[in-house]
């Protein structure tokens, strides 16, 4: 079997001893594998996704990953393959020590959904270190009178190997004196004794050379030797003994060096050189030499070297006590390390999400796993992070952790968080372990744009220049990114006639808003529309608000005298009989101005006159009455120039030439000043009469405006003047809209037509058409003064 064994190669891939053990118990699987030490790195140790029962598909969409106590990786998982490889060459002894059989603890992480699948690799020795001498010569004092049969203890070689790869024999080369014996310790090592065949004669021979070899069972068989010197002693009949022969003693790990541990004492009867007694280590490991030493003279042991409980937790050895004779005596020393909480926890971070969404249920930020190698209460932890923060902590098995958010998050109420883990174990004093991540929140589009306003009203003058900047509207969007970036539009108007796009634009980045044209308050005063503001997220959120543009009139339209009409070829003539009193109603002027406001109120001026003091015009009606008796040194034709002015700033205004000429055997009903006092009589019969001649003049207005209509038609499609020298003025009242000038525009024409009855004897006129088309509907006057004394003039009542 030997044999065989050593005819194995000496370097071999990965043992293919796979253990699967599925132990779905309390909801995980632990999965075993077992590989050679010194195996080369990279090396296959299994295939992670059949030893799942996962497809490389789901191994990947899962997350799969190798974790590991520590930040040390021994393993490394092929996506591609599903291989587990070695990461890295193993030594069993760096790792495991003495300890058999050495078993590795790794964890396979799922991520989606979270899982922990337990792993183990167990390491298995290779031969790779021989036994080994710590002396190359062991000195054995033996006085001659020692029998037969008296057995020697040699100190032991040291083999890093276990199992059958350490020392597992002992021979001694061929001699006449001894045979070599191997024995067991109580921890399992093999040590030589040597047994005294023979007795010794120091006379024939003082000392005896022999070669001690040790051999262990590997593969190849490994074998270390060393020389023993026997030295033939005289006789010393008393040997050294211990006052115990197993001493137990703690020490506290980091005691500093040159600490007393314990000290051993032996006595020895004999006087002289053989009751002198020294003291040293015997068949002690490396370990044990390197940790401590002892007084050859005292027997004191002492800290050689600051210990650690988390490499070594105890140290066994033997201590022997010699004297000057060469007998010797031993004893057991077993120094047990005591734990101190010097190992503060450790956090090794697996997965870390730093940006998660916001609006997003429970959601894995991080995963990570804790460890302390302190024993006890001082390897106990507890982890936890701040309070007042939306996160949750959830153990998993073997001592990781999930962090998870509570709720879903609002990044408009908070973007970023800075959570400190913190790790503390149980020991006394407490040590601690802290490690801060920062979460960022990321924006979705879950805010729409706000106006300032709900409703804004803005304020713009007619005859405005194109393209003028009449307000500016306003949104904000609490999100970020394009998600925060607003774009303003015109929404279209519920009224279809207002055909908004040539009125007003928007500027679709800041959301000022310009007239497109100069804007017209005789044809338009007001004018409502929507404006939306739109943010750039997905899907869009949008609003809306209320946009109401009032037009601010402009003095841009001088007053216009309806009547009298007079053209340059034939202006307007008025008859007075001579015989007319003071306060006589020679006519009325009549105007209208298309502007509002003050900008529409008119008054009414007597500019110049042929006979000044003769005349007068009411300033707020436009009568024109007489102001004394006529007399016959009067002229008989006086020519009046009247001026309409309005209260606009700059003020317009308009005038118009009345003649006027004396006339005999004329009469009209005497229309007395307002101012007048009546006798309430008398008043009663002037109304009673007013109303008798108001209804004989609608009903000869209604026969007379159907004959004039057709008149009128008759007029127009001849081309020339009819029914009595009836004339149409021209060149005033245009049949299409005028632009004046640009200060404002009429949006209906003025046509009237008027008849003067000459020759008759009296100045009495008749409206044959009065043409105002929609003047009134449109707005553009509304005045119902004037239109009332319009009709007085007229003779309506």
């Amino acid at each position: 079997m030997e044999t065989s064994l050593h005819k194995a190669p000496q370097k071999r891939q990965v043992t293919a001893i796979i253990f699967l053990l599925l132990l779905w118990e309390a909801g995980s699987a632990t999965i075993m594998y077992s590989v050679l030490e010194e195996t080369d790195r990279g090396s296959l140790v299994g295939n992670l996704a059949k030893d799942l029962g996962l497809s490389l598909r789901e191994l990947i969409t899962r997350g799969a990953q190798i974790l590991s106590k520590g930040n040390k990786q021994l393993l490394q998982l092929e996506q591609k393959s599903g291989n587990l490889l070695l990461k890295e060459k193993l030594d069993r002894e760096e790792l495991c020590g003495s300890t058999n059989p050495c078993i590795l603890h790794f964890q396979v992480l799922l991520k989606s959904p979270v899982q922990f699948i337990q792993g183990e690799i167990q390491l298995q020795d290779v031969n790779d270190h021989a036994p080994e001498f710590m002396e190359d010569e062991i000195l054995l004092k033996i006085v001659e009178s020692s029998l037969p049969g008296a057995v020697f203890p040699l100190k032991i070689a040291q083999d890093l190997d276990v199992g059958s790869n350490t020392v597992q024999n002992y021979t001694i080369s061929t001699n006449a004196h001894f045979h070599l014996l191997t024995r067991n310790h109580s921890d399992g090592r093999k040590y030589p004794e040597l047994v005294l065949d023979k007795a010794l004669d120091r006379e024939e021979q003082a000392q005896i050379r022999l070669t001690l070899t040790a051999l262990d069972r590997g593969s190849p068989p490994k074998t270390g030797t060393t020389q023993v010197v026997i030295v033939v002693l005289d006789i010393n009949d008393n040997a050294p003994e211990f006052a115990q022969g197993l001493y137990e003693v703690q020490v506290q790990e980091n005691s500093p060096v040159g600490s007393l541990v314990l000290t051993v004492s032996a006595r020895d009867l004999d006087a002289g050189i053989h009751g002198e007694l020294s003291y040293s280590l015997f068949q002690s490991s490396n370990q044990v030499l390197q940790a401590f030493e002892i007084n050859t003279d005292t027997g004191e042991i002492r800290v050689r070297k600051l210990l650690d409980f988390e490499e070594i937790q105890s140290y066994r050895m033997e201590i022997e006590a010699s004297d000057g004779g060469g007998l010797s005596g031993k004893c057991t020393v077993v120094i047990d390390v005591t734990d101190v909480n010097d190992n503060a926890p450790e956090l090794t971070m697996s997965v870390l999400i730093s940006e998660i969404p916001e609006n997003s249920p429970e959601t894995v930020v991080a995963i990570f796993g804790i460890s302390d190698p302190d024993s006890g209460d001082n390897g106990k932890m507890v982890c936890s992070v701040q309070d007042r923060l939306p996160f949750l902590l959830k153990p998993n098995e073997e001592n990781f952790y999930t962090l998870v958010t509570e709720r879903a998050l609002d990044r408009e109420s908070r973007a970023e968080y800075n959570i400190t883990i913190t790790v503390s174990d149980m020991g006394t004093p407490r040590l601690t372990t802290q490690h801060t991540i920062t979460v960022q929140v990321s924006d979705i589009n879950d805010n729409a744009p706000a106006f300032t306003h709900t409703s804004y009203t803005m304020f713009v003058r007619e005859n405005n220049s194109p393209a003028l900047h009449i307000g500016t509207m306003s949104a904000t969007d609490s999100d970020s990114g394009s998600n925060a970036h607003i774009t303003y539009s015109l929404l279209p108007p519920h009224e279809p006639q207002l055909a908004l796009d040539s009125l007003i634009s928007i500027n679709a980045d800041n959301g000022q808003l310009f007239a497109l044209r100069a804007l017209d308050y005789e044809v338009l005063q007001a004018f409502e529309f929507h404006v939306g503001a739109t943010d750039g997220g997905s899907p869009a959120l949008s609003s809306q608000a209320l946009v109401r543009v009032v037009v601010l009139d402009d003095n841009d339209n001088a007053p216009f005298v309806l009547y009298p009409m007079q053209n340059s070829s034939a202006p307007y003539t008025e008859l007075l009989p001579r015989a007319a009193e003071s306060g006589y109603l020679v006519t009325k002027v009549v105007a209208v101005d298309r502007d509002s406001g003050q900008n529409a109120w008119l008054s009414f001026q007597l500019l110049k006159a042929t006979e000044p003091g003769l005349f007068s015009v009411w300033a707020h009606n436009g009568e024109v009455r007489t102001t004394r008796l006529l007399s016959e040194r009067d002229v008989p034709k006086h020519r009046l120039l009247l001026l309409v002015k309005d209260n606009g700033d700059p003020p317009r205004s308009a005038s118009v030439t009345l003649h006027v000429l004396l006339v005999d055997g004329f009469s009209q009903p005497y229309l007395p000043l307002p101012e007048v006092a009546r006798d309430p009589a008398q008043e009663e019969d002037v109304l009673t009469l007013y109303l008798v001649i108001a209804l004989a003049s609608v009903s000869s207005l209604f026969l007379v405006s159907v004959l004039l209509f057709v008149g009128v038609r008759l007029c127009r499609k001849a081309g020339e003047t009819s029914l009595g020298g009836c004339s149409v003025p021209e060149g005033h009242f245009p049949g299409h809209l005028v632009d004046v000038s640009g200060s404002g525009t009429l949006s209906q024409s003025y046509q009237y037509e008027v008849c003067l009855t000459g020759g008759t004897g009296t100045n009495e006129f008749k409206f044959l058409k009065p043409v105002l088309p929609n003047f009134l509907n449109e707005g553009g006057y509304r005045n119902t003064e004037e239109n009332s004394n319009f009709r007085d003039s007229l003779g309506f009542s």
